[in-house]
């Protein structure tokens, strides 16, 4: 890692530069708050828990972990795809592969969906992706797991009260609260 990432070119390159004629500027614009707000609720974290992560790495991560929103069915945010919204965080680990970001990055964008998905929560719950664990497990991964939690992308997009976000994830069973608890006691409330 710490290698620079352009992820600015990476936005471009599927969501366009921002122009007015650009029927893709508005989901550009929603992606670039909600991810700005992440990168610095992350880079927050980091610093204040001293964690030993690049803040380089820490923002690109958070630019990009959610680049798949654009291959998804989501016409409440403007996502106007082909995949269940559920997938994003797969398509955009795909979209990032195929266009030669780090390995690191694209499991970034992987495993930051909910709390971590589980192969049992795919088989029990009938989710739309393939069979697998899809949980965050280095240090950066649960870092833009965790501040993702804290900003929607729709409504104000202001951050969430840790009330909340608990009660948002607690809808997908016991597993995911679980996980998002042993989050809470790895980086403390924000």
């Amino acid at each position: 890692m710490s290698t620079p990432i352009d992820w600015q070119a990476e936005i471009d390159r599927h969501y366009g530069d921002g122009s007015p004629d650009d029927p893709r500027t508005p989901l550009r614009t929603l992606l670039l708050r909600h991810s700005r707000s992440v990168a610095d609720l992350a880079l927050e974290l980091a610093r204040r828990e001293r964690l030993p992560l690049d803040e380089g790495d820490i923002e690109a991560a958070a630019m990009l972990h959610d680049i798949g929103i654009i291959a998804t069915d989501a016409p409440g945010i403007g996502c106007h795809g082909t995949v269940h919204y559920l997938r994003h965080g797969v398509e955009g680990a795909r979209m990032l592969r195929a266009d030669g970001m780090p390995e690191w990055l694209a499991r970034v964008a992987e495993r930051h969906t909910g709390a971590g998905i589980t192969a049992n929560d795919i088989a029990v719950q009938n989710l739309p992706m393939e069979p697998g664990d899809y949980l965050p497990e280095t240090l950066l991964e649960k870092l833009i797991c965790y501040a993702d939690k804290f900003y929607s992308k729709s409504g104000d997009m202001k951050r969430k009260p840790i009330e909340r976000v608990r009660a948002s994830l607690s809808r997908f069973g016991s597993g995911s609260a679980t996980r998002f608890e042993a989050l809470v006691g790895l980086f403390a409330l924000p």
